[in-house]
This record gives structure tokens, sequence and C-alpha cells, in this order.
């Protein structure tokens, strides 16, 4: 029910994600304005959370939405995994209350893939958005948490962790920074994960092979997610209104426009499947507020195959307790 498109083409990528995924879907939310559902099941939610709704308080006083009767699928095992491209403070706070965190887990945190240009895997930066104030040892956490899901989503033996500060230098960024820093310097934390802190990183270097994980508080992580993001837009749309300047310049986009669609791809979020939060004792995928079908097809597919490889098990193997 949640989403700028729903519940459209979220019904719609279900159907596309069970028919050529082969994943069972399960749909919650208002049985009369869902449409044609085309035989997936539908567990039953009279009440919807808006998308400016207030988070903690709607999870807490709307106890039959759509979003706690996704987490609470999980919780019970009617259901193998979450996704909701809804409220995002919403989603995470059904996700925290009903299904809990792993035991140890200080904060769960939300890893979001950022496209490497020219690379075949993405940098994951976490967190991007759940926690707005940190500790050190959550975001030692964050490494670890963020090492296991490069390792289990893409393939990444040994994950290259990089802190995000304003210099590479150990003596740069805040109180935080330099804390967070030592401790990761230490090395003990990467034991369970096969994770290598690098060190420092700064902005330039999250869209480069350079990093596997960059670990951030989330404010800081929300604020560098949402600059890329309306970034990589402006550059497009340039990009597209040079190629209609005159003539010359749209015989010139008829040639380098077919070779461009790679890479813009690469850079569609739809393509990305959603950001994961991470820390929990279930899978949750947050799909973005203007998903398409094509969206949620990927959403579903990067959470069923986290669910096979057991990436929450993997987590509470691996994390330390802060």
């Amino acid at each position: 029910m949640g989403g700028d498109n729903a519940p459209g083409e979220i019904v719609a990528g279900a159907l596309r994600a069970r028919d050529e995924l082969g994943v069972d879907v399960v749909l919650v939310g208002r049985p009369d304005e869902l449409g044609d559902v085309g035989g997936l099941e539908v567990i039953p939610a009279s009440e919807v959370i808006a998308m400016d709704a207030d988070p903690g308080k709607s999870v807490r006083t709307m106890k039959d939405s759509s979003l706690v009767r996704a987490a609470e699928a999980v919780r019970d095992g009617k259901a193998c995994a979450m996704v909701s491209a809804g409220n995002t403070g919403a989603t995470m706070a059904s996700a925290l209350l009903r299904m809990k965190r792993l035991p140890g887990v200080g904060r769960p945190a939300i890893a979001t893939p950022i496209p490497c240009p020219g690379a075949e895997v993405p940098t994951v930066l976490l967190d991007a958005g759940a926690n707005a104030e940190c500790t050190p040892e959550w975001l030692v956490q964050f490494a670890q948490m963020g090492s296991v899901y490069a390792t289990n989503r893409y393939g990444i033996a040994s994950p290259k962790v990089g802190l995000l500060s304003i210099g590479e230098e150990p003596t740069k960024g805040t109180p935080l920074v330099k804390e967070t820093h030592a401790l990761l310097a230490e090395g003990s934390w990467a034991e369970n994960c096969g994770a290598t802190f690098i060190g420092n990183v700064e902005g330039r270097d999250i869209m480069s092979p350079d990093v596997d994980v960059v670990v951030t508080d989330g404010f800081t992580g929300n604020v560098v997610l949402k600059t890329l993001e309306g970034g990589m837009k402006a550059l497009v749309k340039a990009i597209l209104a040079t190629f209609e300047t005159n003539d010359a310049t749209r015989e010139a986009g008829n040639v380098l426009v077919p070779a461009l669609l790679p890479l813009y791809g690469q850079l569609d979020p739809d393509n990305t499947g959603g950001a994961m939060l991470l820390g929990l004792n279930g899978p949750c995928i947050i799909s973005h507020g203007s998903s398409s079908a094509t969206a949620i097809v990927n959403a579903v597919k990067v959470a069923a195959e986290m669910v096979d490889a057991d990436l929450v098990g993997a987590v509470a193997r691996t994390v330390r307790p802060a």
C-alpha cells in the first residue's frame, strides 16, 4: 500500500517476481483496493501509514497497518522477508518493533548499494538513514554487518572497509570519526567477516572500486545518498538536454545514447533492488518511494537471495556486541 505508485506498480511487480523469478510473494494491504492480484495470497490489513506520517506514532497506534502486518508475517514465519516502498521510517519502526534486533546488535543500519560506473559491484554505504546519532561501537558493528552483506550479496570475499571523513589522515574528522577510526584500526572486529580496514575515505571515493563498504552515521549517510541521487539526476538531465540543442547535437545523440544506456541502467535506482535494513531478526528490504514494478521485482529478488544465503544468520554469527 506504500509508495508513490501503490498499489498498482507494487502488485504488478509482485506478479512479475512470481512469474519471472519463481518466488512466492504474499501481498499485505486492503484487499478491495489491490485490484487483480492474479492468485497471490493477501494478508488483510485495514490501515495504511501515509508517506508523510510520523513513523513511531503511526506504528504504535495503527496496529492493523500493512507495514505492521508485514513485519508480523516475518516474525510469525508466514513470510521469510519483508519488502516495502512505503514510509521509510515506519518500515524501520515496524520491522524493529516486530522482528526485533539480533542479540548484541546496538542499532540496525540501512545498507544502500551505490553504483560505481565501470565496476562490477557497487559500494555498500551504511548507515544511510536509520540512526542520525551514533556511537563508535555502533559504527564498528556497521562495518561488520556491511562486510557480511557485501560478501553474501556481491561475492566479495575480503571487503575493503572505509570510514567516511573529511580527510584520509586518522587525525581528521569529528570526535566520533576519530574514536571509530581507533577501534577499526585495532582490527579484531574483522576476525569473523574477513574484512580489511583501509582507513578514512572521502566522499569522492564512494563511487569508486577502491572501497567496498563505507561506514558513517545515518545523518551523514543520508545526506550523501540524497546528494549523489540529485547529482546523478541533474547530470543525466543536462546530457539529454545537450543532445537537443541543435541538429548536430541531435545527430550525435543518436549515436551516443545507445552507448550510454548501459551506464544509465547501472545508475537507475530501479535496478539496485533497494536498501537492506541490517541487524534485525529477519530480512527487510526498503525500496525507494517512486518504485516501479521493475524496482519491486529487483527488491523481491534481493530479499529471496538474502534468505537463501542466510544473511541474518551470518550477521548474528559475526557481530561483536556493542
